[in-house]
């Protein structure tokens, strides 16, 4: 078990298919979420960015430790936060 990933999204954003197309080849479970369709979502990511809602704005809640919120990560990043 790796904890939860949720990736918050638009349709548009080459950064996200490339994250998303890098977690699929790496087997990291994500769930995503498109903020043009989810105001509330959208609130997430402007309050986690300062206002602004740039994608890809990616959640981890690992199974043990301190949940992150990263903007635009790496894989490398989101696997350090997961712990693997």
């Amino acid at each position: 078990m790796q904890g939860t990933v949720t990736m918050y999204s638009t349709t548009w954003c080459g950064y996200c298919r490339r994250l998303k197309s890098q977690m699929d080849r790496e087997g990291i479970a994500y769930n995503e979420i498109n903020i043009e369709q989810d105001p509330e979502s959208a609130a997430f990511v402007e309050k986690a960015n300062g206002g602004n809602q740039t994608v890809p704005t990616v959640l981890v809640i690992p199974h043990q430790g301190e949940q992150s919120v990263m903007t635009n990560p790496s894989l490398a990043q989101v696997k350090q936060a997961l712990g693997v």
